[in-house]
């Protein structure tokens, strides 16, 4: 049976590179927010940033039940930062009875920070398509992101300097 798998984390976490492998590891379609937004808007929305992106959410929810619907698992690339997200999620998928799991890319500021500033030279140099993530940025989504509670979570990633590390919820290895 066909499967969503839901990342979650801070913005520049990675969620997106570790999206890209659960997408090959689960012969997936990857579903992703930023993706459409860039490609529709580039990086400045302005005002309207916030509404296109609860519109591309709501289009991509609706077209992952036709991509499980047609037996493929489905890899949702975005942060689905608080909580009363998640439980939105989670419910949507629940009551059409579609297993989902939730991944959660757990972060050090450290490792956070030095993030950021890669993915910002690479966008700033033209190598990634991705949104440059200035102070302000940062501190708006810091601000909003609400770490899951150990029940949310399926699969936990502690990241570290240049690596992943799987753990499960109840943080034996994998």
């Amino acid at each position: 049976m066909a499967k969503i798998i839901m990342t979650c984390g801070r913005i520049c976490s990675g969620k997106s590179t570790y999206a890209e492998r659960m997408r090959k590891e689960n012969n997936a379609v990857l579903l992703s927010i930023d993706e459409i937004m860039l490609a529709m808007f580039g990086q400045y929305v302005g005002e309207m940033h916030d509404e296109y992106v609860a519109r591309t959410e709501k289009y991509l929810f609706g077209k992952s039940l036709e991509i499980i619907d047609s037996g493929i698992n489905v890899v949702l690339d975005w942060g689905v930062w608080t909580k009363a997200e998640r439980a939105v999620a989670r419910e949507f998928y629940a009551s059409r009875g579609i297993n989902y799991e939730l991944h959660y890319l757990d972060v050090p500021d450290s490792v956070w920070r030095e993030r950021i500033a890669k993915r910002n030279l690479s966008v700033s140099e033209g190598r990634l398509d991705a949104y440059y993530i200035d102070e302000n940025l940062a501190a708006k989504f810091g601000a909003i992101f609400e770490p899951p509670s150990d029940d949310e979570i399926d699969l936990r990633i502690t990241v570290y300097r240049g690596e992943n590390e799987h753990q499960n919820n109840d943080d034996s290895r994998l």
